[in-house]
This record gives structure tokens, sequence and C-alpha cells, in this order.
């Protein structure tokens, strides 16, 4: 409108909108004023709906009116305009495209498919896994609701035919009767699909999303959010066929065949969320433990939200949240939460359950970690010093190791103040393990109740599990059963301290043979405690020990008879090595070793149930998918990944020693910085060691035989290859042996077959720098003036007579290429030479390379060491 009325404006008060866009010719459209008149005579016809809303044809329409229609006729031509301009100027592929548009202010269509469908057992196999709101449907379901979805029209427009020409009216006529042939539809399914699930025997309903068409035909597998829902009890839900134990009647003509229970499930659209109020059922909710959780759990699991409903999140210590859905916005009973900004407000449901909600968080803020009532915090240790702390039940005190003898076995020791059950984990941190050590989650733990209040665990240097450890994680765990209320238990004073220890057996801690001899021969063994006793008091001991004490005989350890310890006393059948003497530490035995525990991170419905927390914890820690890893490619902690139950999935990652996050991390490719190729990253390291093995092969590269050149008779290519400049023709291009720098001052343009002017010009070369010197500042040549008075050398010929019986040697050995030359070089290669000797000098590559190295980088020394790591053999240790 503000386009229609500034071209209005610009013609004056005068002029009509049908004659202004008509003068004005937008920009694109043909110069024939008459054509653009007959096209807004088109778009008149095509816009006389609009009139119909003030109830008048268009000629009953006053000025005014008429005048409003042709602004609203000319805000659509202009959008015609713009699909013309987009259509390769054709005019009326525009006006047909504007004819055929939808009206963008109706609201969509919804997509109408219902089906009845049978609950699908909530197996591992049929349910996937399934968390929040999400549903498997069949394969069916789809092909019904991409039957069902609206049909949306796509005219082409472009012409089968090159020839058009817009000004034909036999050409237009043939393009719309082309157009109108080959006119495609498609259906688009709208986003996110959302159901609404009945609940045909009870009518109670809730809203879900999809995760994917892959359930049986003529059955849906629900999430446990939605089976709570919807009430549907285990009896409803049809059995999975056991054909183990299933027998047939044959004789039965008719034979029974029961059912499960079946729910209406029916395609809907719900608005976008932005408001939504929860309240929790219980007291004592503290927005700081749920509230990332409630987030995460969200965006992770739901599509929809459901008015009326319960929702569970669960914390990272096996707690339990769980919310109403009291109030949505828009208001209805449910809404979508996918690609909307949603506000959440959390209420309590009564006066009564806030005020015991405060109470409660002012009562875990006293007992909070670093206080003197709560947990200690954790920190750095060493194996010089103890540590002493508290751990309420429930809670954790996490320690880091970062340095220990790594030959040694390093000993982790916990003496345990009290009566209290406290645990010990440990984990190395690696690219393999980087979460904190837990009881579901750790390498090395001890659940047993403490003997003499100690602890202690030892891990041998020689472990696997060590391999690559940067830093020991250790935690400190007061247990406490799932079903225990830990507030208002009194903290477990603790000292942790780390040490390394001699293996048994060594040199430094030999094998005491001696330590189960009597003490002394004075004394004798009682032989209801196998006490040692004076010989003189036995009888006296043994009378009364055995009227008041008592010795188990499996553990051999002495209580008095009527105490509550010897009532309490207790021992594993199935672990011989486990016993106790309270209640709480049979119960924890029993929960830890003899109580099925799932992985959460695999799910409820996953197979991974194991018998005992240490089978859990050695899942959690080896093949589990969820094992947060450092990947070696992303350089992130990202989940394992992988599938525990295919054999060929973990043969691989036993053989490529990578994960399969790692897998498909590592198929991404990359340019090798040696070669240039194109590798994937998993591919690198042995592509490198390929680029290892060519370099233990490479021929040194021959020095120059000038004293002080720093430089290679050949020079070095661009990616280290020896002879490089020899191969891109620019050799020495003689036989002395000198590089080309330093022959040139002797090059001459004539023809020496025997050589004799070229002895000539080495002789007066030489003779030169014995005279009169090069002058320069820098020179440290032994042969010349110059660098023997830079160093500080009398001079070994003033004259020419003085000089020539000292030159002679040096013309006879000439073609002696072990012999060096001394001629004076330029300062950069007298300086790159100094440098590759003290490179040299560190016993790691030879001084050819290191030469090399120098010539390569331009005497850069942090370069050059990096281009002798690249491409330069390192000496071979004699």
């Amino acid at each position: 409108m503000q386009q229609i009325r500034w071209i209005c404006h610009s013609l004056g008060h005068s002029a009509s909108p049908k004659e202004a866009w008509c003068c004005s010719r937008p920009r694109g459209f043909p110069h024939n004023p008459s054509l653009r008149w007959d096209w807004l005579n088109r778009g008149q016809r095509q816009l006389e709906p609009q009139t119909a809303r003030l109830g008048k044809s268009c000629t009953e329409l006053t000025a005014p009116e008429r005048e409003l229609s042709w602004y609203q006729g000319l805000q659509d031509c202009f959008h015609a305009v713009q699909m013309w301009i987009r259509s390769e100027y054709h005019p009326f592929s525009a006006i047909e495209t504007l004819h055929c548009a939808p009206n963008m202010t109706s609201k969509p269509e919804q997509l109408n498919w219902s089906a009845s469908l049978r609950i699908a057992h909530p197996s591992p196999s049929a349910s996937k896994g399934l968390q929040g709101d999400k549903i498997l449907l069949p394969q069916s379901a789809l092909e019904q609701l991409l039957a069902r979805a609206p049909s949306t029209f796509t005219s082409s427009t472009s012409h089968t035919f090159t020839a058009f020409d817009p000004f034909n009216p036999y050409a237009v006529s043939d393009a719309r009767r082309e157009r109108a042939q080959y006119r495609e539809t498609s259906q688009q399914l709208p986003h996110p699909l959302m159901f609404q699930l009945v609940n045909q025997k009870n009518g109670n309903s809730v809203y879900a999303g999809i995760r994917e068409f892959s359930a049986n035909e003529d059955e849906v597998a629900l999430s446990p959010y939605l089976i709570d829902a919807l009430e549907i009890q285990h009896e409803d839900i049809q059995q999975e066929p056991t054909f183990e134990d299933e027998v047939v009647d044959l004789t039965d003509d008719e034979p029974t065949k029961t059912e499960g229970l079946r729910i209406t499930v029916e395609a809907r659209q719900l608005p976008k969320g932005t408001y939504v109020r929860l309240r929790p059922l219980e007291a004592g909710y503290n927005p700081d433990d749920w509230k990332s959780l409630l987030e995460r759990q969200l965006r992770a699991n739901f599509t929809t939200l459901t008015k009326d409903s319960f929702l569970s999140v669960h914390g990272v210590k096996g707690e339990e949240f769980r919310f109403l859905v009291d109030k949505l916005l828009p208001e209805g009973s449910g809404i979508c939460v996918v690609d909307t900004d949603l506000e959440v407000d959390i209420e309590p449901l009564n006066e009564e359950q806030a005020r015991e909600t405060l109470r409660q968080i002012a009562a875990q803020s006293q007992r909070a970690p670093g206080t003197d009532a709560g947990t200690s915090i954790g920190h750095t240790i060493d194996i010089w010093k103890q540590v002493d702390g508290q751990v309420l039940d429930g809670d954790y005190a996490d320690y880091d190791l970062p340095s220990w003898d790594k030959s040694r076995p390093v000993a982790i020791e916990l003496i345990i103040h009290g009566d209290h059950e406290v645990d010990l984990f440990v984990s190395p941190k690696s690219n393999r393990q980087r979460a904190l050590p837990r009881d579901t989650e750790h390498v090395f733990g001890d659940f047993s109740s403490p003997k003499n209040g100690l602890k202690r665990i030892v891990i041998q240097p020689t472990n696997a599990e060590l391999e690559g450890a940067e830093a020991l994680l250790v935690s400190v765990n007061g247990f406490c059963l799932p079903n225990k209320e830990a507030v208002g238990s009194v903290p477990a004073k603790y000292t942790l301290r780390a040490k390394a220890v001699d293996a048994q057996g060594s040199v430094t801690a030999p094998i005491d043979l001696s330590s189960s001899a009597p003490k002394s021969t004075t004394e004798e063994q009682c032989r209801n405690c196998h006490q040692m006793v004076p010989k003189q008091t036995i009888v006296l001991h043994e009378n009364f020990c055995l009227r008041n004490n008592i010795v188990c005989p499996q553990c051999k350890n002495v209580f008095q008879k009527k105490s509550a310890e010897w009532e309490a006393h207790w021992h594993c059948p199935v672990h011989p090595e486990a016993y106790g003497s309270s209640m709480l530490s049979r119960s924890k035995h029993d929960y830890v070793q003899h109580t099925a525990h799932t992985c959460t991170a695999c799910g409820p419905s996953s197979p991974f149930t194991f018998p005992s927390l240490p089978e859990l914890a050695r899942h959690a820690t080896t093949n589990c998918p969820h094992k947060l890893i450092l990947c070696q490619f992303c350089h992130l902690e990202v989940p394992q990944e992988g599938d525990p139950l295919d054999p060929s999935s973990e043969a691989e990652t036993v053989l490529s020693g990578l994960t399969a996050h790692e897998r498909a991390d590592g198929g991404r490719t990359t340019d090798c910085h040696l070669c240039g190729s194109i590798v994937r990253l998993r591919d690198m390291a042995a592509h490198v060691a390929h680029h290892e093995l060519d370099k233990a092969r490479k021929p040194k590269p021959e020095l120059c035989r000038g004293e002080l050149c720093g430089r290679t008779l050949h020079g070095i290519g661009p990616r280290g290859q020896v002879n490089g400049g020899t191969q891109m023709g620019q050799g020495p291009g003689n036989s002395l042996g000198l590089c080309s720098l330093c022959f040139a001052p002797l090059y001459v343009n004539m023809h020496d077959p025997e050589g004799k002017a070229l002895r000539r010009r080495i002789e007066r070369r030489y003779l030169a720098q014995l005279t009169a010197g090069c002058g320069k500042k820098w020179c440290q040549n032994e042969w010349c003036k110059t660098g023997r008075a830079n160093r500080g050398l009398e001079a070994l010929g003033t004259s020419v007579s003085t000089a020539l019986p000292l030159v002679k040697p040096l013309l006879e050995s000439i073609t002696d290429h072990s012999q060096r030359m001394h001629f004076c070089v330029d300062e950069a290669s007298q300086r790159r030479k100094k440098t590759a000797e003290i490179l040299a000098a560190e016993g790691v590559w030879d001084l050819e390379w290191c030469t090399a190295a120098m010539e390569a980088e331009g005497g850069n020394l942090s370069k050059a060491r990096s281009w002798l790591a690249d491409w330069a053999p390192t000496k071979v240790p004699k």
C-alpha cells in the first residue's frame, strides 16, 4: 500500500490509482500502456470477489469504495509483478500464479486421519526405548497420512519450447494450455505431526508426538508416560507370543484369540504454546535440582503437553520429581512445545506445601556442601598429604590425583571414623573415561563394609585402564538406600590418602614368611577366641571366654553371646567374603549384589538389566552407548554411541580402537599436511605412518664442500624432496661438489676440458683471500685474512710468495670430495651452518638433515624443527 500511494501522489490527485499504475510502468513491464491496461482489466476480473464483502457489484460501487477496491487490487497486482519478474519476465505466468495462489490469511487445512490400533507390548524390541510423549506407528499409517494430506498445486514457470513471445497471444494461450495440462500436485505433512490418543475403555485422552513409523501393523507403541496418562493396565496389553511354550489345539475349529486393548489415534494440530504452569506433587522441590533437567527433558522428549497430565523428571541422584500440568496458554486441552518460546511457572499446590518446601530448602542450605553440617568440597590431592573430610548419606565428595609414580602401584586408602557405610570409587581420567566415579559408573570400587574402619584400593601400574590416564578421579560416597530419607543424618567423617606402595614379593617388599610364627614361648593360643594368652592364665581365660564369647565359624570373629552384633551377624551364601554385623550392612549387600539394576542411560525398556551394581558399573564404563569419551577428532566430550548387542560393531571397536562416534566423526576428510592428499580423519594415523616409513628409506642429502656453506648440493624440494633443485633444472652445474652459489664466482663461459683454467681460478681466489681478505665483518674463514682477523688469529700469508706454498696442498685435493674447500660465503649461509651444527649436536637428527632443514626454512630455527619432524628420519640408536 505504501508503494501504491507513492505512485498516486507522484501523478497528482486527479489521477486514479488505475491510471497511476498504468502510467508509472514498474521496472520490467512492457512499454505498451494498452497492454498494461489489459492486464489490469484481467486483474479486475480476478479481484471481483473482494467486492462481495461490500454486498455490491463492481458497477454499483461508489467512488471511495471503488478507489479502495483498486488500492487492494493494485496491492495484489504488485505481488503479481514480483512473481512475474521471478518467472523469467513472463507476465501471464505471474497473473496465473496470482490466480492460483491460496489465501494466506486463511487457516491451514486440518489433517483428517484416525485409526483404532492395538497397544504393542512394551518390550525393548517393540518400544525402542521411547521417552516422553513419543509413539511408534506402522508404515501403513504414514501412507494413509500422505494420502489425506492437503494437496498444493505447483505450476512450473519453464517452457518446453524455446521461442516464447509474451506479446504473441497464440504463444500465451499455448503456454496456458501446457501449464494447465502438466500442473503438478504435492502432499506435505504438517510439522510436527501430533496425535490425540483416546483410551476406548475409560475415555482418557492425551496428546503425543511421533518418533518413527516402524511399529508392527495394526499396533502402536507407547512410552511409559503415555501408558500412565491413559491408565492402561498390564492385563490390557496383549502379551508377546512365546512359541516355545505355546500349545495349539488342532481339534479346535475356531481357536480363541485374545486381543489386547485398542486405542483411538487421531491426527490433530495444536497451537504453539506460550505459557505453562506446573505444580509439584510433593513438597521440598528445589528449583536448582530440577530446573535444567526439566528444560532438557521437554526439549528432547516432548512434542506436546496435555492439560492435567503428570510430568516426571529424574534427577542425577536417582530421585524423581513429579509435576501436574495445571494451566496452558493458549487455553485448551493441549499445546505444541516445538519451535516456540515457552514460559514455565512453578507454583505449589497450596500454602501448606509452599511452607514445607521453604522449610526443606532452608534445611538443605544449612547442609550444603562446604558447610559444617554438609559434605566436604572435593579438591586436588597428592601422595604426600592426607585429607580429612565428611560426607552425608547419598552425597559424593570428589577428588582428583593428577600425578603419581606410574612405575609403582598406587594405593587409595579411606579411613572411616565411626560406624558408617561409606564407599570408595576410583576411575582413571583419560580419553576413554571422562565421567566422575559413581556407584553405577566406576572402574575400581569397594562396596564392602569397612574392616577395622579401613578401605583400600590398590591399582597396579600394568593395569590396562591406566593407559593414557592423565589423572585419577576419586569419589567418597555416603551410602544410602534408595527408599531411605537421608535428611537429618549425621555426616560421616573420613580420612583419605593416596600413596605409592611396593609390589608384594619385590626386593623392596619381600614376603614375610615368619609372620605366622608364635610371638613368645610363654604364651598359648585360646581354643575359643584364638588369642595369645600367657600360659599361667590360660585356664581362667578359656573358662571365661567359653561362658561369654562365641566365635563365628566362618569369619572367626569373636562376639559376645547376647550382643546385638552377634544377633545381626550375617554371611552371604553366594559371596563368602561378604559378611557384617548390622542390618544396614546386610541391606546394603542385598541392594548392591542381589538386586537387579537397569542402566538409566539406556532406558528402562532396554535389555541392559544387571543382577548387581558392580556389573552395571562395568557396563557403564565399557560398552554403554552413553559413556562419555573425549573424541580425538572433534575434541568434545560426547557419548561413544554404538550398539552393544551388535557383535560386528563391538569387533570393529576392538580392532580399530575407535568408538562408534569416532568412526562416524572420523569419516570426514582433510588434507594431509605433508603430501596434500585427501585423507579421512580416522585413516590419518595410518597415512602418517606410511610417511614415517618413507622417511626411513630416504637417502641423506649431499652437502656443499664449502667449509662454511650452509646449503645442500642439489637443493631441497618444497615437500622435503632430496635433490629437489637438480630435478627442477637448478643443480650445482659443476663436478667440484660445490653448490651453485659457491661455484658462481668460479664460473667462466669457456672451453676447459682438462680443468686447467678452473684450477687457476681457484688458486687466484685462495691467494686473494689470504693476501687481501674479503672485508666482511661476519667472515669466520680461517683461509681468509679478514676471517682470521675477526677470530683473533695471525695472518697466514701477507704476500703472494708466502701464501702460494700454503695454497698448493689445497689445489692438489680438488678432486678429493672428502676434503673441504675454504671459500668465503654470505652471512646467512654461515649462520645457517652454525645453527645446523647446534641442532645436530642434540643427537636426534644427522647434520645433513639439519642443514637441509635450515636451508628449506630460511634459517628459522622453530620452523626448521617442524620441518625435521615432518621430513627427516631420526637417528637409529646404536
